[in-house]
């Protein structure tokens, strides 16, 4: 590792153009985010074209800002960190090429990040990742279950089979009619209501730590067209109490099954205070360490990336000017 090692991250996968700068690693000197969130609610979910034209509006004052409030210049930098992928492939390229021209003006190194590796490293800016571990990475996009037993070496133990945690949130939410995002407005209404209603869990084969949460929301669809009226707090709290227990139970498995004692929290779903509860009880029963990134950490941002990236760059993981986006980029 080297010191006074200044990388910026420039994250676009989705809705939030952000740009980051991260010392050593691990000391965050800034985090912008521009989001998109009151753009596309009146859609209802993220349009993909109209996401990605906001981020062309928007990614040089982003990144100036970003570069301004850590107090650095681009000379200053030692590398340039950009998500390749997964994600939406338009939005993707803005941040890609963006990476790629300050990399060709400045000489630096390029360094391509996994998204879901990003918001596996947003817990490094808080303390030190301690392997070997395991992570639950749950956004709109990815439910997954990832063993690292060291810095930059991922295996995936399980994922979602259907939809994502994140997007089932937003499905119900838009059943119970509810704004997007569903996530927080779920949350919020799941305190006020009671799990009264039976959903179903689904736990899949023996011993299968993948997920799948598409049935949960359609028999959601079916408590609130047989009962009228419904309580929507008790609809919520009921589909919240499921898709939590599922998540938590098997994350408290693949901690048991691969060995290890440190349980890492990431990605937007993370930021749930239900979850949160249920895994910090469940994990002192069993004798876990949970590590839970603060909410700011928790959805899409760039300081995940230069954290990431940072790790990479030690690495000798560096890309060439012919770098391009990858929706359905491998965990590698």
């Amino acid at each position: 590792m080297k010191e006074n090692c200044l990388v910026l991250g420039i994250e676009t996968s989705c809705d939030e153009t952000s740009a980051a700068v991260v010392a050593d690693g691990k000391e965050l000197l800034s985090n912008v985010i521009s989001s998109q969130m009151e753009l596309h609610r009146r859609f209802g979910g993220v349009v993909p074209e109209v996401a990605s034209r906001r981020h062309v509006e928007r990614m040089t004052a982003i990144i100036q800002e970003a570069l301004d409030q850590a107090g650095v210049r681009l000379d200053d930098l030692s590398a340039v960190a950009v998500t390749q992928g997964p994600g939406l492939v338009g939005a993707l390229l803005i941040g890609v090429s963006a990476a790629k021209a300050l990399s060709f003006a400045t000489g630096i190194p390029l360094i391509p990040v996994h998204h879901i590796a990003g918001h596996i490293y947003a817990n490094q800016l808080v303390e030190p990742l301690r392997f070997p571990l395991v992570s639950l990475v749950v956004s709109g996009g990815h439910t997954e279950l990832i063993y690292m037993p060291d810095h930059n070496r991922f295996e995936r133990l399980g994922k979602t089979r259907d939809d994502a945690a994140g997007e089932a949130y937003d499905k119900v939410a838009r059943l119970l009619g509810l704004p997007y995002p569903g996530g927080p407005h779920i949350d919020r209404l799941a305190r006020e209501g009671n799990p009264a209603h039976p959903l179903p869990r689904a736990w899949l084969e023996r011993d299968s730590l993948d997920f799948s949460f598409s049935g949960l929301k359609t028999a959601v669809g079916n408590v609130i067209q047989r009962k009228d009226p419904v309580n929507p707090a008790d609809v919520a709290a009921s589909f919240q109490e499921a898709v939590v227990e599922v998540l938590t139970e098997k994350s408290i498995a693949a901690v048991q099954r691969t060995g290890v004692s440190e349980l890492v929290l990431a990605g937007g779903v993370s930021a749930n205070s239900r979850l949160r509860e249920a895994l910090a009880k469940r994990c002192a029963e069993e004798g876990i360490h949970l590590r839970v990134p603060p909410p700011e950490l928790c959805t899409d941002n760039a300081a995940m990336i230069a954290a990431a990236g940072t790790y990479r760059l030690w690495d000798g993981q560096t890309a060439g000017l012919d770098l391009n986006a990858v929706a359905n980029l491998a965990l590698a």
